[in-house]
């Protein structure tokens, strides 16, 4: 019982690990990133370079499709080059899979040392999250290590070698719960990486392995769209295109497995080695194969997912995204183009104002009197949304701009 502990305390330090990473990436280099990404679409192979290159620094391509998306629900990028982008950063997932197969035992202590030393020196600076960073790259070290001590034992327990023996070597149910595990652990880096630990330990067969991963895949995939449900149709069609080519991608390789593991176990000596470069090597081949299909996936889930008609006049809250919140630039982002719109509320108000002073326009002072209740909605919509961003995940330069919005929208609501 105690090997099954140490085991789950592992896996959940792994996943700890990633967030961290995720996380303080985020805070480090957020707008940065953003900046990275928009500047990248000009063509669909600079975009996947720029996904990969982002993917690499974050270690998840649902926080990239979160970012991305953003771009694509406020028409600041097309679809088609936001799914280019998306292809770039699956393969930088696996990468960074590839990077973490490595034996890097020397290499936690140093990061765990360093990164507690400067997040406790400069807890509020850009230092401070580096160090937060590293902290997180040398838990997901360690992790990996503990999940191969954790195992060990419970390779030669003969009651856990019978039930694995008895599991059923159906593609389909190993896809199914790969892509439960990934939607659970929000990462598909911490899936893949605790696969192929557990293959190489000889806790799963190589085929069970290979489906595993591959659902992992498809659980990145629906993951994204779980996280954008509640947004707007322009924002969910990015997670929905990069899904149907993850789905798609996998109906394609199902047939192909057999032969790539006979292939990898030919080359690859180690169980874990292979179960990384296969899941490198299925994300490289779809973004060859699908880098010139994003055309007209961008057109299918256009039609799928159609912008509303009824939205454009609406005076109502149009930026306020929940779904940006799990990404605290994005979130500033949106803040400050709400409160923009409720500056041009408060200017027709003040224009209108003029016009009723001058000509004595009774209705259009009725109608000007009924915006006084479009600004209050939209004053306390954005107090309250940005209330949800947590201040701590913001960099000092973000924080100073959630004040200035607040300092603002107070402002538009007193005048």
């Amino acid at each position: 019982m105690i090997h099954l502990l140490n085991l789950l305390a592992a896996i959940a330090l792994l996943v700890w690990g990633t967030h961290i990473v995720r996380t303080g990436v985020l805070r480090v280099f957020g707008e940065n990133l953003r900046h990275v990404l928009s500047r990248s679409f000009s063509n669909r192979f600079t975009a996947a370079l720029a996904g990969l290159g982002v993917t690499g620094l974050v270690q998840s391509s649902t926080a990239t499709c979160l970012i991305v998306a953003s771009f694509v629900g406020t028409g600041l990028v097309g679809t088609s080059a936001a799914l280019a982008v998306m292809l770039g950063a699956d393969v930088g997932t696996a990468m960074m899979v590839l990077v973490f197969s490595f034996d890097l035992s020397w290499l936690s202590p140093l990061l765990i040392f360093v990164g507690v030393v400067l997040f406790l020196s400069r807890q509020t600076s850009t230092i401070g999250h580096v160090g937060r960073v590293l902290i997180g790259l040398g838990l997901i070290t360690l992790a990996l290590q503990l999940i191969v001590g954790a195992t060990k034992p419970l390779t030669a327990a003969p009651e856990v070698r019978a039930l694995l023996l008895a599991l059923p070597n159906e593609i389909m149910l190993d896809m199914f719960v790969g892509a439960l595990l990934a939607v659970v652990s929000y990462s598909s880096l911490a899936v893949v990486l605790l696969v192929a630990t557990l293959g190489a330990q000889g806790l799963l067969p190589a085929s069970v392995v290979f489906g595993l991963v591959l659902g992992a895949n498809v659980g990145s995939g629906f993951l994204a769209m779980l996280v954008t449900a509640s947004g707007k149709a322009e924002l969910r069609r990015l997670p929905l295109g990069n899904f149907i080519f993850k789905a798609v991608g996998v109906v394609l390789a199902v047939p192909l497995m057999g032969d790539a593991q006979a292939l990898l176990q030919t080359y690859v000596p180690e169980v874990h080695q292979q179960v990384v470069l296969f899941h490198l090597g299925f994300n490289v081949l779809m973004a060859m194969t699908f880098i010139g299909l994003t055309g007209p996936m961008a057109r299918l889930v256009e039609r799928i997912l159609p912008k509303p008609s009824n939205e454009a006049g609406s005076d109502r809250p149009r930026h306020l995204d929940p779904v940006a919140l799990a990404t605290p630039s994005l979130a500033i982002s949106c803040a400050a183009r709400e409160a923009l719109h409720q500056a041009d509320v408060v200017e027709t108000m003040l224009r209108g104002s003029l016009t009723v002073i001058r000509e004595n326009d009774l209705e259009l002072g009725g109608r000007l009197r009924k915006l006084d209740d479009t600004v209050d909605e939209l004053y306390s919509a954005i107090k309250f949304y940005l209330t949800q961003i947590s201040r701590e995940a913001l960099s000092e330069r973000e924080g100073r701009r959630w004040t200035d919005i607040i300092s603002f929208t107070i402002n538009m609501e007193q005048i």
